[in-house]
């Protein structure tokens, strides 16, 4: 590079660059270099002067200036000997203007970059530990870490007092709360212990395959493995009651955000789907309430198969890991329970089914395009399918046994009848409900079981839905698919109450494996309210799209903070919908006798509601029970309860020797009004019996 001396300037015709420089062969730049040295001169300077400047700047240059610029209109020359010299460092030969040419090359014979110099530091590496402080920085206020974080918050608060004294009360009532306690402690004691009597529980002695009698709860039981006890029970179903609820917004959530739903708008879809109102008169039944991993499962399917409602088919986002851990979640979900477990199956039965049939037909028949699916995504649907459907029917086999063994446990569809609402269902709220439980008093009176029976998913639900039908980011199709989902849906959650459910509930019931165990059409709200949300969802999602179509004509970007507010209503309107006044009632102590007490033994009174908290109890030391609350009542305990109206008696002795029971506990204050409280204190020498007294309990030993 040459530049006039005078002033800096540069001569007109030539460049300042690296490409003008590159084209001197490089044994002529020292001889150029002298040139301009030679004939350039400041007007009225001598020559001494202008040498003196050139020499001065070159050996400026040569020591590694690096904060001037070479075009800054010093004059720049360079000796031929000196840049000789410096041929081999870094820092200084590259600063100088003109001086090597490009032909010089570093000492591993590289092309040196004369502009490095010029170049602004780099940034120094960061160590070990701030590089992991930032990978948790990032991680802590990524979108899923704050989902997660806002679905345990909401679930302590929209629970709350559950955790309030989590080792002493439980939701709704100690009754059901109490057998699904008794259930995941069992399941975790089996399989720490003994795990092949796993189905053969220590309760409805001495009767076989007695853990099916409910719902198991089964994906619980690594939470029952810790901890032993009745108290330990109680706050492991605290804890788990309201960890449910975090889930299901969390898999809610994840799922309309998977089929292209905004941020707010998966919000409202996740609280909708959790703290609808009617889900409130589940609250004691935590199989019910434990439906998180359904709408998870869907998510991570969708999410594995590069699948979204709104964007479609996007073959590039496809990934195996997440298919294969979208099947786990499925079958986790299946072994809470039937329940809900069942229809689950078969709506992802059918969803296979209609993805399968809609690829093949796009593939090879309807205008054919090469939509590709992959080895690997469809080893990981056949693989997760097949653990799917093992997990399935590896709990559906005691199921069967106990069908055979107990036929009076089937159902008919008068059974079904009696817990099928009518259409005012889905307008009524229960009675755990503070917005609408007291208003909605005399509509629950016309319900003739309405426990069962009020299923209201909302109002502010139902108007979100209604709006999402006509200003959605969901195409119309897509939106009429919802709604027609809905509508199937509430018809079969009405169950025979819709034209007696000749075509629609009671198809099922008669044709569909396993549907006439199912006792309460009424929960198939809860497919109500997930296809409800995702409608409430699309109408927020493109409200929100709006808001910041918005935000993005102002100047600075900045949407309105009124804008901002707009959107977060919808889920405070849900929220507040989903208030609710359930009783947390005070578990009843566990009687002394209950844990120093052996088995095989019968605690009287015995009934329904009466042997759940006893089952409860004997979490201690899981001593084989005679009692025990489930579904139905097996003919045998029918038969004890009866024969026992009179104990202690001859007959009743006889009976419950023949069946193996070794003690019967009689629980005082549970007596009163009953036969055993006048024969409590009757002579007992002639039957052959011992009596003693231990707490509130009396203990006949037989």
């Amino acid at each position: 590079m040459t530049t006039n001396a005078t002033g800096g300037a540069q001569p007109t015709g030539q460049t300042d660059g690296p490409d003008e420089q590159g084209s001197t062969p490089p044994g002529a730049a020292g001889q150029d270099a002298a040139a301009a040295t030679a004939t350039t001169k400041t007007p009225g300077t001598g020559d001494a002067t202008d040498a003196k400047s050139t020499t001065t700047d070159t050996a400026k240059t040569t020591t590694g200036d690096t904060d001037k610029d070479p075009t800054d209109g010093k004059p720049a020359t360079t000796d031929a000997a000196k840049a000789t010299d410096d041929g081999g460092k870094d820092g200084a030969t590259d600063a100088k203007a003109g001086s090597d040419g490009d032909g010089k090359k570093d000492g591993e014979g590289e092309p040196r970059d004369r502009w490095s110099a010029f170049a602004p530091a780099p940034d120094p590496v960061p160590g070990r530990p701030r590089r992991a402080a930032r990978a948790v920085g990032r991680l802590l206020v990524h979108e899923w870490t704050l989902a997660t974080l806002a679905a345990l918050a909401l679930a302590v608060g929209m629970t709350w007092p559950t955790l309030r004294y989590p080792l002493y009360t439980l939701p709704q009532d100690y009754w059901d709360p109490s057998l699904q306690a008794w259930q995941m402690a069992w399941s975790g004691h089996a399989l720490r212990t003994e795990p092949a009597q796993l189905f053969h529980s220590n309760t409805f002695f001495p009767e076989q395959w007695s853990f099916a009698f409910s719902d198991m709860l089964l994906g619980y039981a690594p939470a029952g493995m810790i901890g032993t006890g009745s108290e330990a029970a109680v706050l492991r179903y605290n804890i788990m009651f309201v960890l449910a609820h975090a889930l299901a917004t969390l898999g809610a959530y994840a799922l309309a955000r998977q089929l292209g739903a905004s941020r707010a708008g998966a919000a409202v879809a996740g609280v909708s789907y959790t703290y609808a109102p009617w889900l409130l008169a589940q609250a004691g039944h935590l199989h019910i309430v434990s439906n998180g991993g359904i709408p998870l499962a869907l998510a991570m399917l969708a999410r594995g198969h590069g699948w979204s409602l709104r964007y479609g088919y996007r073959p590039e986002r496809r990934h195996e890991g997440w298919t294969y851990t979208g099947w786990l979640v499925a079958a986790w979900q299946l072994s809470l329970g039937f329940g809900i477990g069942l229809p689950f199956a078969y709506v992802l039965a059918g969803i296979v089914l209609v993805a399968a049939t809609t690829w093949f037909l796009r593939r090879w028949v309807l205008r054919p395009v090469k939509r590709p699916f992959g080895t690997r995504l469809f080893v990981a649907d056949l693989v997760g399918g097949l653990i799917f459907a093992g997990v399935g029917a590896l709990l559906a086999i005691p199921y069967f046994k106990v069908a055979e063994l107990h036929p009076n446990a089937a159902r008919t569809l008068g059974d079904i009848g009696v817990y099928s609402p009518p259409a005012l269902g889905f307008f009524t709220a229960p009675a755990e409900s503070r917005v609408w439980g007291e208003l909605h008093e005399a509509a629950r009176a016309t319900l003739p079981w309405h426990p069962e029976m009020t299923l209201l998913p909302g109002f502010v639900l139902y108007a979100l839905a209604a709006g999402g039908l006509f200003f959605s980011v969901w195409k119309l199709r897509q939106r009429l698919l919802l709604l027609a989902g809905v509508l199937v849906t509430m018809v079969l959650a009405m169950g025979t109450r819709f034209f007696d459910g000749t075509f629609t509930y009671g198809l099922l019931f008669e044709h569909l494996p396993g549907w006439n165990g199912l006792r309460t059409p009424g929960r198939m709200m809860l497919w109500t309210t997930l296809l409800l949300g995702l409608l409430a969802a699309g109408a927020v999602s493109a409200f929100a799209d709006r808001v910041g179509e918005i935000a993005a004509e102002r100047a600075p970007y900045r949407p309105s903070p009124w804008l901002r507010v707009a959107a977060v209503v919808p889920v405070l309107l849900v929220l507040l919908e989903g208030l609710n006044v359930t009783p947390h009632p005070v578990v009843p102590e566990q009687p002394v006798a209950m844990r120093t007490v052996d088995g095989p033994m019968l605690v009287l009174p015995s009934s329904q509601n009466l042997d759940q908290p006893v089952m409860l109890w004997s979490t201690s030391t899981f001593p084989d029970l005679v009692n025990g609350g489930s579904g139905f009542t097996p003919t045998q305990l029918d038969d004890v309860r009866r024969v026992t109206l009179a104990f202690p008696d001859q007959t009743s002795v006889d009976y419950l020797r023949t069946l193996g029971v070794r003690n019967v506990v009689l629980l005082r204050d549970q007596i009163v009004g009953t036969p055993w409280e006048v024969t409590v204190n009757a002579p007992v020498d002639q039957l052959g019996i011992t009596r003693e007294e231990v707490g509130d309990a009396v203990v006949f030993r037989l």
